[in-house]
């Protein structure tokens, strides 16, 4: 029946595009978020439907969309450089085969991110693809949300739509993206104008973040409490009655303590020593060989260059079987083709410090341009003061640039570097400040007299006595 369900629903969903282009842009988030050809086990699972809705959506947009006014920005221009230089480094990867699987979708998430903002060209369609991201994402989190609930969950436990520990179904990529998209819930319910606000709205958010918040817990990864904490200190930035969101955060931590399963509470206490934990102590040792072997191969070794690597380290455990007395046991660990386990050196060592560069260049570009548009869309007389329907703008930006910080501090544990949905995130920045700066009336009014600078010979000649505009200064 679940085969049947979302066959139809897919079919439907781009047979939609068909009529309205720009539901196949929707179409491809959603199959590339929920994958859901790995879910079924019938015909979706046997065509690349992400592959044939990917090419939809740019067909589409290529014949029937008004191009008129297009422009493209210099994110874009740093997608399509960190595009070329990947397709470079993997022509000549030290494990090409395995490279040549990693490009084959990592190219699809670069020209994704530069083809959504063309198609952003309205408040409907920017709030659209922001709706769609959200509920795919719920698609994978309510689940799990209510899996945590009755079993607790559990390190590589956690059972999802798909048994399968790759994408966003990994445990601490889900937990982070849970809570990079909280933000985008709360703008939604506040918001939006698709399902407007009101009590089932209200409802339905809460729940959904409510569920965010248990996929850290049942996954049990340290990523995502890193990331709901890092939340925590943000959203003290906009919200009003800061002491009493303190004040409730603290009872709801408080409260929420004793329900926490035991598991969990151990494994979250190897933050502070991760010589304890084997995993933590294996992202160490594999930091420090990426580092090591960036020096030697400044332009990267390629996709999946970390199968090479041999590291060694120590673990130190306490016992404390002896009353009054505690043990430390030392154990020699040796391990090979350990993944990298951070964004940042995942770019060092496979694109070097070139992709690197590049990397962090977008991204911290993207958190300015986000902090641009709040501070403008959201201070007192504001373009907002005039035009009451964009209010939603600003909000928009901080909820954007929330979701990138945590994706930047959850990315220093978990190798994201590529991850498709942050990529669609990158395309919904560009797509908004577009949109902001063309509908700005600062703007608008500087661009005719721009063009009214230089009078027509007839227009000259018609009143010779008037002088000619010039341009403001």
């Amino acid at each position: 029946m679940l085969n049947l369900f979302l066959t139809a629903f897919v079919l439907a969903f781009l047979g939609a595009g068909m009529r309205r282009p720009f539901l196949l842009v929707l179409a491809y988030t959603y199959i590339d978020i929920v994958a859901p050809q790995k879910v079924t086990w019938g015909f979706l699972a046997h065509i690349p439907i992400s592959l044939i809705a990917f090419v939809c959506a740019f067909g589409a947009w290529m014949v029937a969309e008004n191009k008129q006014g297009i422009r493209f920005s210099f994110r874009q221009f740093l997608l399509l450089l960190l595009l070329v230089y990947c397709g470079l480094t993997t022509r000549t990867a030290d494990f090409p085969v395995e490279a040549a699987e990693k490009w084959g979708w990592v190219w699809k998430a670069l020209v994704f991110a530069m083809f959504l903002p063309l198609t952003l060209r309205t408040r409907l369609r920017i709030e659209a693809l922001a709706l769609v991201m959200v509920l795919s994402i719920s698609v994978i989190v309510i689940g799990g949300g209510i899996k945590t609930l009755s079993s607790g969950g559990g390190y590589g436990e956690l059972k999802l739509l798909v048994n399968d520990n790759t994408g966003l179904y990994e445990g601490s990529t889900l937990s982070m993206v849970a809570v990079a998209i909280m933000p985008l819930i709360y703008w939604l319910a506040r918001y939006g104008t698709i399902f407007k606000p009101g009590k089932l709205v209200t409802l339905y958010a809460l729940g959904l973040g409510f569920a965010c918040l248990l996929i850290p817990v049942g996954t049990q990864t340290r990523t995502g409490l890193l990331c709901v904490l890092l939340l925590g200190v943000l959203v003290l930035r906009t919200t009003k009655r800061r002491f009493t969101y303190l004040a409730a955060a603290g009872v709801l931590a408080v409260v929420a303590m004793p329900f926490l399963p035991k598991s969990y509470t151990d494994r979250m206490s190897t933050i502070e020593n991760h010589q304890s934990d084997q995993s933590a102590s294996t992202r160490v040792a594999v930091w420090k060989w990426t580092w090591e072997f960036a020096k030697h191969n400044p332009f990267g070794g390629g996709f999946e260059a970390y199968r090479q690597n041999e590291v060694s380290y120590k673990t130190v455990n306490t016992d404390y079987a002896v009353k009054n007395n505690a043990a430390l046991e030392t154990n020699d660990i040796v391990e090979k083709g350990r993944a990298y386990h951070s964004a940042y050196f995942e770019m060092l060592g496979e694109q070097g410090y070139p992709g690197l560069g590049l990397w962090l260049t977008l991204h911290l570009l993207g958190l300015w341009q986000m902090e641009r548009v709040r501070a403008r869309w959201t201070k007192r007389g504001g373009p907002q003061e005039s035009l009451p329907d964009a209010r939603w703008i600003g909000p928009l930006a901080n909820a954007l640039q929330q979701g990138q910080l945590v994706y930047m501090v959850g990315g220093s544990f978990v190798g994201i570097a590529f991850q498709p949905f942050m990529y669609m995130l990158i395309g919904l920045q560009i797509g908004l400040r577009a949109y902001a700066m063309r509908i700005d009336p600062s703007r608008e009014t500087f661009r005719p007299l721009r063009r009214v600078n230089a009078p027509s010979r007839a227009a000259t000649q018609a009143s010779p006595q008037q002088p000619p505009l010039s341009a403001p200064r």
